[in-house]
């Protein structure tokens, strides 16, 4: 399975302590998908796609994902479709 970084608009929170929660992902078709819960928020390189940043497991509907922010950009590691085989 192939990935590519795609950086998406993100909604956030920033709380009086400057903590950073995302509350939802816009993609780049302008879909909107609110993020359910965010279980940890840690420095990390994604090692699927490259970049350094803060990685945010979160979930979106019932499904955990990876979520980037690679200051001042987030990203997502989008799944690349495989081309069909005749």
């Amino acid at each position: 399975m192939e990935y590519r970084k795609t950086y998406v608009e993100v909604l956030c929170r920033t709380d009086t302590d400057g903590a950073v929660t995302p509350l939802s992902i816009t993609w780049r078709d302008g879909r909107t998908f609110p993020i359910d819960r965010v279980d940890e928020a840690i420095r990390r390189a994604s090692a699927r796609v490259g970049g350094t940043g803060v990685r945010y497991r979160v979930s979106i509907n019932g499904r955990d994902k990876y979520l980037f922010f690679e200051d001042p950009r987030w990203f997502v590691e989008e799944v690349v479709p495989s081309p069909a085989h005749p």
